[in-house]
């Protein structure tokens, strides 16, 4: 190497000792090859290193003069200046790794994400980092071209309205699952603008009325159910319910099968005389025994989507069909501890109507109603020996309370909170299992009452543990034999196995026994058969009735099979025994019933 004078030494490459960065200055001429970039190593913005292919990274030393158009490093950011002529090459752009916000680089297909930068004097132009955010807005670029920029999506964020369509809303939702969220969200809002504004359920004049139940005398057969049930042996009714809105009736029978009646037509003219016999507008068959089936709270007939029912049948899923046409709606799988399907006991919307809560042995477990599937929330009714023990036969929630009322064939009333579920009081009295239990409008009170138990049972929830009074009434069955409150919480209807139907005013004062009992004010003979279900309609005067159980033919001592299967056929249940009846519970109507009907 060719030794130069001392005064040259000054073109020798100088190295910052405080920063580690060699800086190399700009050749002569035109031809400037591209610089050396150094690189952190663990520096989150990594910057490659611009060298052409196949050859060494390297720049001719210049004179200290030429010094100053070297790049020079910033110790909190590395900017690379602008070259001389068209040709820019472009700096890679730091990419946050582990940031909830992704944003997308803005780059033409197939070439290097990168971004032009600018002199110095631009430097406002460059990306800056929001160090509270972790957001890296990108600005736009030149020209009429603008990319698209990638917008963040949360998932599960509620104000991704236009979105939400195409969101998974968990991972137990199965593809092509059918939601009923549409039907929660109308109701919901609805029911929030009326707390807003302070309205309550009224009639034009702005004054909520209930209906004028009269039962000074026993109230007059409008019309029924005969045929229906009359077509095949042993087909008895299960019970019956009127829908939230009145105007139509559920109906469940041996045949495994649900029935939606509607109103009669000639109910809604001012006067009308013999009503025609009913006849089910719709039909839904389960495929084994209906433990239980329930109206969704909120249903109403002006708006289609909250008209539906959930039933639940042996070693099937809870079934959500719709009231309008029938169909199958939507289905709610619960699973034991070995992943087996289990059917539940019992079911019941929530006020609200946004859960699904189902009875299983020492077990409520809670769906989501928007969410159909197999994922619940599970609730242990016994827990380390303490509790509610036995199967859960019926879910009652109270109408001004966070809390819902448990029984149990293990002959126990249990109260839990809402939200968490926590055991608030355990209640024990009855005599046999709880079939069926209900909440007095103002939430004050709890009636009860079981299979093969002579009592209806009145809590007061306000002394827990303490019975107001009861009422009596015969069950000699294992059957499940419903009971109702008109809107006002005044009278209690309840049919019995021998036919009679009772009602009872929960406003006269019990008997002063040491076991307080509540006489009824009015009973009648309905059928001579099991009167197993009764609903009050919410609106009208008007009483249903569900009939029918099941009978066992008498044996007959004829040694001969022949006529003993003659003597045995000839000893069914009567098949007009098996109905469904509406009774007109006023004291006046347009005209007088017919009493002819069969």
């Amino acid at each position: 190497m060719e030794t130069q004078p001392i005064s040259d030494i000054q073109d020798v490459v100088k190295m910052d000792q405080s920063s580690g960065v060699e800086p190399q200055p700009e050749p002569e001429g035109d031809a400037r090859p591209f610089p050396t970039v150094p690189v952190r190593i663990g520096d989150l913005t990594n910057f490659s290193v611009d060298c052409a292919p196949g050859e060494a990274c390297a720049m001719e030393i210049q004179p200290t003069s030429d010094i100053q158009d070297v790049v020079k490093v910033d110790q909190s950011l590395s900017v690379e200046p602008e070259p001389e002529g068209d040709a820019r090459p472009f700096p890679t752009v730091p990419v946050g790794i582990g940031n909830l916000t992704n944003f997308s680089v803005d780059c033409a297909p197939g070439e290097a994400c990168a971004k032009e930068t600018q002199p110095t004097s631009d430097i406002q132009d460059v990306v800056k980092m929001d160090q509270s955010s972790g957001v890296k807005p990108q600005p736009e670029p030149e020209g009429d071209a603008k990319p698209f920029p990638a917008v963040p999506v949360r998932i599960g964020d509620p104000k991704n309205e236009e979105d939400s369509s195409e969101m998974f809303s968990g991972a137990d939702l199965s593809e092509g699952e059918p939601q009923l969220e549409d039907a929660v969200q109308p109701s919901e809002q609805g029911s929030e603008e009326e707390k807003k504004e302070g309205h309550e359920p009224s009639t034009e004049g702005g004054e909520y009325y209930f209906p004028t139940y009269d039962f000074s005398q026993p109230p007059r057969l409008l019309t029924g159910s005969w045929a229906e049930y009359g077509r095949m042996p042993e087909n008895f009714l299960k019970g019956c319910k009127w829908a939230p809105d009145g105007t139509c009736l559920l109906t469940n029978s041996a045949d495994n099968t649900l029935r939606i009646y509607n109103l009669p037509a000639e109910l809604y003219s001012e006067e009308w005389g013999t009503v025609a016999e009913m006849s089910p507008v719709l039909r839904m068959a389960e495929g084994d025994t209906v433990y239980d089936y329930c109206w969704f709270p909120l249903m109403n007939s002006s708006d289609p989507q909250t008209c539906f029912v959930a039933s639940s049948s042996r070693d099937n899923p809870i079934h959500i069909w719709d009231a309008f046409n029938g169909d199958l709606k939507a289905t709610f799988r619960p699973y034991n501890h070995l992943d087996e399907l289990t059917a539940a006991y019992c079911l019941s919307f929530t006020p609200d109507g946004s859960r699904l809560f189902c009875g299983f042995n020492k077990t409520v477990r809670v769906f989501n109603t928007s969410r159909p599937g197999r994922m619940c929330e599970n609730r242990p009714t016994l827990v380390k020996k303490q509790g509610q023990s036995g199967i859960i036969s019926c879910i009652a929630f109270s109408p001004t309370q966070p809390l819902y009322a448990c029984t149990s064939y293990a002959k126990t009333v249990g109260l839990y909170s809402l939200e968490e579920g926590h055991a608030l009081a355990v209640l024990q009295g009855h005599q046999g299992g709880i079939t069926h239990a209900l909440f007095s409008p103002d939430g004050n009170h709890l009636f009860t009452g079981g299979r093969k138990d002579a009592e209806i049972l009145c809590w007061d929830l306000r002394q827990p543990g303490q019975v107001l009074f009861s009422v009596d009434r015969t069950v000699a069955t294992n059957q499940r034999l419903y009971f109702d409150l008109d809107s006002s919480g005044v009278f209690l209807v309840s049919g019995n196995t021998d036919g009679l139907v009772s009602i009872w005013d929960t406003t006269q004062p019990p008997s002063s026994d040491p076991q307080p009992l509540l006489h009824p004010v009015l009973q009648f003979q309905a059928l001579q058969d099991c009167i197993n279900g009764v609903s009050l309609h919410p609106s009208l005067p008007l009483l249903a009735t569900a009939s029918g159980q099941r009978k066992f033919p008498s044996l007959s001592d004829s040694g001969d099979e022949e006529e003993g299967d003659d003597h045995l056929s000839g000893h069914l249940t009567n098949p007009g025994d098996n109905c469904l009846q509406l009774w007109w519970c006023a004291p006046e109507i347009g005209t007088e019933a017919s009493q002819d009907i069969p």
